[in-house]
């Protein structure tokens, strides 16, 4: 079925609701770490995220293959069981297991019978191989609500150690998959957007209650310039690769998906590490961070860059040498961090906007100064 690869229909109104759910998960991450700025703290948000990512990319990889309108109840389902998972973020680690593992099986279960069923023979049977290892992974999470310790953390890692690494452990084939450039790349552009939307709403629930006076409406306005950098910065070259995606034989376009796929990990990591430190900045703007947060918000912008500038590098569209400098620049606002948090947001903006103006043509179109 090479005409489902072709397609050039857009992003529907039901998987735009679908990622608005999926934000709200993010959000909760997000609150995660910004309650325990600890290593421990970040552990449980990056393998959370690890395997919500990949579940949650598997229905981005299911809708770019599916009639979205024929099955609008069960997608609906799916965004139920995202919901839990996303409800019991906060106490996974303690007495929400259960429920985050649950919603994780249910949404696991529907996945895999929408695309055993409703999906084209190529995909269902791509898929095939699949399917065990995530209800797996499931049942592992389920049955890390049920202990505590060591052994939770083991039974949560597991499944986030086995789902990134399932292709190459298996060898598994990946070809018989169809992926339509156009939807993927839109859909996969869409999830960064809302993304970067969440980080301006936790400044809003930080804020709440609080008078607005200079002090709050100084880092709001900083935030919203740091996150309108990492927008540019993604944005900037979307068409680009778009056309990249389009342009790959079809059957080479699977590869090059699942390596978007993991390259959006980190980019949505890095979004999370920014807004946890854009929250701890609300209560005192011209206060300093804690060390935990002088290095984790720059370490969040740094890792959007890179992981945007490997998309770049994959498709083999050209980009500013200055991606590099701002990644150094950036990191090296922490010290900064520790005597002034709105002097460091400040700092990272504007390290940010040099690099993003400094790569532009005067057209408009960043500068192809070669990798």
């Amino acid at each position: 079925m090479a005409h489902v690869a072709e397609r050039t229909d857009r992003v529907s109104s039901l998987e735009l609701f679908f990622d608005l759910v999926f934000v709200f998960t993010l959000t909760q991450l997000t609150g995660l770490l910004a309650d325990d700025p600890t290593w421990a703290g970040l552990a449980k948000v990056v393998l959370l995220l690890s395997v919500i990512w990949w579940i949650y990319d598997g229905y981005v990889w299911l809708t770019n293959a599916l009639d979205v309108v024929g099955h609008i109840l069960l997608l609906l389902g799916g965004m139920a069981g995202f919901l839990v998972m996303a409800l019991a973020i906060p106490t996974t680690f303690e007495d929400g297991g259960p429920a985050f593992g649950l919603g994780y099986l249910a949404v696991v279960a529907l996945h895999s019978w929408l695309y055993l069923r409703a999906t084209s023979a190529p995909d269902s049977e791509a898929i095939r191989s699949l399917v065990p290892y995530n209800v797996a992974a499931a049942l592992m999470l389920v049955a890390a609500g049920l202990v505590d310790g060591p052994l939770q953390w083991a039974l949560i890692a597991a499944p986030a150690i086995l789902l990134w690494l399932l292709p190459y452990i298996t060898k598994m084939s990946i070809e018989g998959f169809q992926v339509a450039a156009s939807h993927f790349v839109e859909r996969h552009g869409l999830v960064v957007i809302v993304v970067l939307g969440e980080s301006i709403v936790v400044l809003g629930v930080g804020a709440a209650g609080a008078e607005v006076g200079f002090e709050l409406a100084l880092i709001a306005v900083l935030a919203l310039a740091l996150s309108a950098s990492l927008w540019w910065t993604y944005f900037s070259h979307e068409e680009e690769v778009e056309e990249a995606m389009s342009t790959t034989p079809v059957a080479e376009r699977p590869r090059l998906a699942l390596l978007t796929g993991y390259i959006h990990y980190f980019l949505l990591l890095g979004v999370i590490l920014v807004a946890a430190a854009l929250k701890k900045a609300i209560p005192d703007p011209l206060g300093d961070f804690a060390w935990e947060t002088a290095v984790v918000l720059p370490v969040g912008v740094a890792m959007f860059v890179a992981a945007d500038t490997a998309t770049l590098r994959m498709f083999r569209i050209d980009f500013s040498s200055g991606r590099r400098v701002a990644v150094v620049g950036v990191l090296a606002t922490i010290p900064l961090g520790l005597v002034s948090a709105a002097g460091q947001v400040a700092a990272i903006a504007l390290v940010m906007a040099a690099t993003l103006i400094s790569g532009r043509r005067p057209g408009g179109t960043s500068t192809p100064t070669g990798h």
